[in-house]
């Protein structure tokens, strides 16, 4: 069931000390990871996803050279609580690692190109197949690269996607993002969409 952000109170954050550590697969299995619960962010490769995490840790955009080559780490300091996000990377090599960290995760943040059409289908098969075993994981969909001519407006992204059928009993948001200049501040939007991340965290 679709959901819109109900305006959550305003927040103040800050970063951990450890955003944006990126590390290998075989480094990832140490006792803070196998302990805590943690926010995941998936998605295909080029999704943007490593972008859109430094941008809601820093409130400045700083885009992603490249695609994340194993897992990265960011943290995000609430007034209430630490958020602890995961991401892993979208590329073939590493999408076997999803399933695996998801029982880990309290939820999930996927997210994707809406101007890259081509590979919506294939977006679209994964994330059923993470979400249909875990029927109450809620869910954050980020359409991202909206500033892009191409781009899909969210309603087909959530057409696209079949967000319909992602069942009646999760908690569902899409948000329709953009990364834009480097050093730009963080869009509306995307803010928006931190603020209720950390708003769902407190009532976990």
């Amino acid at each position: 069931m679709l959901k819109t952000a109900a305006n959550p109170p305003s927040r103040t954050y800050s970063e951990c000390i450890f955003v944006g550590r990126e590390r290998a697969p075989g480094h990832m299995h140490d006792e803070h990871m196998e302990n805590s619960k943690q926010i995941l962010v998936l998605g295909l490769d080029g999704a943007g996803k490593t972008s859109i995490l430094h941008l809601m840790a820093s409130n400045r955009v700083q885009h992603s050279v490249a695609p994340t080559q194993g897992f990265n780490e960011v943290c995000i300091n609430t007034e209430d609580r630490q958020m602890e996000f995961l991401e892993i990377g979208g590329s073939e090599p590493f999408r076997s690692y999803w399933e695996m960290y998801l029982p880990k995760g309290w939820l999930l943040i996927f997210v994707v190109d809406s101007a890259d059409h081509k590979r919506l289908p294939e977006a679209k098969k994964y994330l059923h197949q993470l979400i249909e075993p875990n029927p109450e994981l809620p869910l954050v969909v980020f359409a991202n690269k909206q500033d892009l001519e191409a781009a899909y407006h969210i309603t087909d992204i959530h057409d696209a996607l079949a967000l319909s059928e992602v069942g009646n009993d999760r908690k569902m948001f899409l948000f329709g993002t953009q990364v834009t200049e480097n050093g730009s501040e963080i869009p509306s939007t995307m803010q928006d969409a931190r603020d209720l991340i950390a708003h769902l965290a407190t009532n976990m």
